[in-house]
């Protein structure tokens, strides 16, 4: 049984279109979650890494398929030293490496993934690609990998045996890094002090909400979480808080 304190809301329904059924987790899309990277934000590794300011970029990121490594591969090209400190480092592909399952996942410069601008570099602090896109006019996540920009989102897909697709929206959370997420010193959406924000998730993440799942079914989970048919949960970190 899941703890009181866990407990999300959440919201169902069916995709008239196809023989799909969706999850939301009202709870999350409701919160006023918010991204610190840079405003207190404590890292992702064993111990308080605040002063590194590495946000979720201490390990390398890995490739959800093809598609994806070809999208940043057009990405890399586009950086010029000034918008990437490791640039010297990581050209003529030495941006990219193989761990020993064979999976493609970005190198590592310094105990962070290579695309890491570290405090004090002149182009920036942070990740190398949102800051070209930036300048560029574009959005940031169309130039980073997938992961990069899908997390504290999550899009989880089941096929059942006579072929039905449940689909869930949720939060990112510690279990979906692996066995190693549980040691995480600290995790964004554990933490009431990243529940900031002056917009709910659903909107402030709406690009990537529509890039996950579609303008069509974006439209319908808005309308879900707007109706006022009952009293909505609070997130457990805001309970915490209050």
């Amino acid at each position: 049984m899941p703890k009181v304190s866990d407990l999300h809301e959440w919201l169902s329904f069916s995709d008239p279109d196809k023989d799909q059924t969706w999850l939301v987790d009202a709870t999350f899309l409701r919160s006023n979650y918010e991204c610190i990277y840079g405003r207190g934000c404590k890292g992702v590794l064993d111990d308080d890494a605040t002063k590194l300011q590495q946000g979720c970029c201490s390990y390398g990121a890995h490739f959800i398929d093809y598609k994806d490594l070809a999208s940043v591969k057009r990405s890399v090209k586009r950086l010029e030293p000034r918008h990437w400190q490791h640039h010297e480092k990581g050209k003529n592909g030495k941006w990219l490496r193989k761990e020993r399952d064979g999976a493609d996942v970005t190198a590592r410069v310094n105990g962070a993934c290579i695309f890491h601008n570290e405090p004090g570099f002149e182009g920036g602090m942070g990740c190398a690609f949102h800051i070209a896109a930036t300048e560029a006019g574009e959005r940031p996540m169309d130039w980073k990998p997938d992961v990069c920009w899908q997390v504290p989102l999550r899009l989880e897909e089941y096929t059942e045996d006579d072929g039905h697709v449940v689909s869930f929206v949720r939060e990112w959370k510690r279990r979906d890094w692996g066995e190693g997420g549980q040691d995480f010193h600290w995790w964004c959406t554990d933490d009431a002090k990243a529940f900031i924000g002056k917009r709910p998730v659903y909107q402030y993440l709406k690009d990537e909400l529509v890039e996950l799942v579609g303008a069509h079914i974006y439209a319908r989970i808005v309308q879900l979480l707007e109706e006022k048919r009952s009293v909505p949960v609070p997130h457990p970190k805001m309970k915490k808080r209050s």
